[in-house]
């Protein structure tokens, strides 16, 4: 267990926590959700002793051992992938290299041979014979072959190292499990690999995660950072969002009967408890929301933008003929003999193993990039909005937020780009803001802006949940499945994917596998029979 008791931090005048109090408990996964700038990663630091607060206490219960992802790539360049991975339990690789130490010396004296048999005691109880196989099996689970195990940090790519880490934080059996962005940088199936691996971890875990398919499946509890405060609530992310939006609703309804509200929330709860699979995670979730008092669900203060993309006319049925499309990029091929027919009303997600293929298509399809071989052609009643990966360029002049925006509109009125931003979660002084200066998330909303104003009856969106919250993903999702044109994405929000898409077509350098009618997770289950097939007959 650990907990938080009377919590507070402050930088300057800045009141990032104010008198927080809260109890993690063994056998559950809390998910740590806030706005941008809430300070989610913050209070994970504070809970790991990274960093010091202004007042109160964290307690952790007696002899438990706490275990963090850390963040910074290269703290273990000078070390082999696996001792970086066996560093995570600090109080084993210690009497592992005092052990070796020890027997190293050439005077070895009575008291080495003492106390190398206390070592070599705690060695056993803390599992030590299998600290290496069982660092190497999480290596594998999570991505990094066994020829890369005896290497050094520092010859891994980035995202190499990030997955080291996180099996350094999954070592070892942690009492206490701290992950902040575990899915940056994994594919789905290593993803799915993690899911099922928090789902069976019978300790205490809190995890920070803009991925919303992973936080319903791995959490029994939701964490909610807002005002300086976390309150605490029993369920996933998908129940939090819609049970306080449900609280929300009910509340300014007040001429209805406070035993329609009461049957309402009840029926809402017996829903969500149903839908528990069988896992043991969502089995303990569900044995919780049976218990949960009707009083505990509590609307939330979170505000979320409005995203509606709205095609000025409809695009005709030829909408884009893809013909022996070829690309490399440095020498490396991104796609071959590329050959698609778009109907439509298709909302096509593009998969595969490296981004940069997608990127590569999408900006060749909007005339930014020059294919080698091959052509496409556009149907002459299309008109497109493209979201970029990076839109840095678009943001280099100095504008205010409203002059950035009256770019891309021949309405006039100022008042009519205030509301439009309004609706966006840029209101008064906000919307006054230098666009230079914007965050991460801003920008992305004032791109997602920018394209529901030209009113294209096609959109074309890379990676576009990158540095948006939880709201504002969920805001998008809700406007991308409303919309009744064309839709070509890229994702790695599992559930963006899962609810939007019609369409799957993963792009390798070889061609395309294209699957229309199926959603994603079809595709992911008819992908890992194909894989285990061939794993069994080879």
């Amino acid at each position: 267990m650990i907990s938080a008791n009377g919590v507070s931090l402050q930088y300057g005048q800045r009141k990032l926590f104010s008198n927080v109090n809260i109890v993690f408990n063994p056998g559950n996964c809390y998910g740590l959700i806030g706005a941008n700038g809430s300070g989610k990663s913050t209070f994970l630091k504070i809970l790991s002793g990274e960093i010091d607060y202004t007042a109160g206490e964290v307690v952790v219960s007696k002899n438990q051992r706490v275990s963090i992802l850390k963040q910074d790539q290269f703290a273990f360049d000078e070390y082999t992938v696996l001792n970086t991975v066996i560093r995570g339990h600090s109080k084993l690789y210690d009497i592992m290299t005092e052990k070796d130490a020890i027997y190293a010396n050439e005077d070895f004296t009575e008291e080495d041979g003492l106390r190398v048999s206390d070592l070599e005691a705690e060695f056993i109880e803390l599992d030590g014979w299998n600290a290496e196989p069982n660092a190497a099996k999480l290596l594998s689970n999570l991505g990094i072959p066994e020829k890369f195990h005896a290497m050094q940090m520092k010859q891994l790519e980035a995202g190499q190292k990030v997955r080291v880490l996180l099996s350094q934080a999954l070592f070892g059996n942690p009492d206490i499990l701290l992950l902040d962005e575990p899915t940056n940088h994994l594919d789905v199936e290593t993803c799915m690999w993690l899911e099922e691996f928090l789902c069976n971890f019978e300790n205490t875990a809190i995890v920070v995660s803009h991925d919303r398919h992973f936080l319903d499946k791995v959490c029994t509890h939701i964490a909610d950072i807002d005002f300086g405060k976390i309150q605490l609530y029993s369920g996933n992310f998908s129940f939090w969002s819609e049970s306080s939006q449900l609280a929300l609703r009910q509340r300014t309804e007040s001429n209805k009967k406070i035993g329609e509200k009461r049957k309402e929330l009840q029926e809402f709860i017996a829903r969500f408890s149903a839908n528990a699979s069988k896992s043991r995670q969502a089995t303990s979730r569900k044995k919780t929301l049976e218990k949960l008092a009707l009083e505990d669900i509590k609307p939330s203060s979170r505000k979320y933008p409005y995203i509606n993309f709205e095609a000025e006319r409809e695009a005709g049925n030829n909408l884009l003929s893809i013909d022996g499309l070829s690309k490399s990029v440095d020498g490396q091929v991104m796609f071959n003999d590329l050959t698609i027919h778009i109907n439509k009303g298709d909302k096509i997600a593009f998969v595969g193993q490296y981004n940069l293929a997608k990127s590569a298509l999408f900006q060749i399809l909007m005339g930014e990039e020059q294919t080698d071989e091959g052509t496409f052609k556009w149907g002459a009643s299309t008109s497109r909005a493209y979201y970029p990966k990076d839109s840095a360029e678009y943001f280099e002049v100095d504008l205010n937020i409203v002059e950035w925006l009256s770019q891309y509109t021949d309405n006039t009125d100022q008042n009519f780009v205030r509301g439009f931003l309004g609706r966006m979660l840029f209101s008064g002084d906000e919307s006054l803001k230098k666009v230079k200066v914007l965050s991460g998330g801003e920008r992305v909303r004032c791109m997602l802006a920018r394209m529901m104003l030209v009113q294209a009856n096609v959109l074309i969106l890379d990676e576009p949940t990158n540095h948006l919250d939880l709201e504002s993903i969920t805001a998008l999702n809700r406007g991308l499945e409303r919309f009744p044109g064309t839709v070509f994405f890229s994702s790695q929000d599992h559930q963006l994917v899962q609810t939007v898409a019609n369409r799957i077509i993963e792009i390798t350098p070889n061609g395309c596998v294209d699957r229309a009618g199926t959603t994603f997770d079809e595709y992911l289950s008819n992908k890992n029979v194909k894989q285990k097939q061939q794993q069994l007959y080879s």
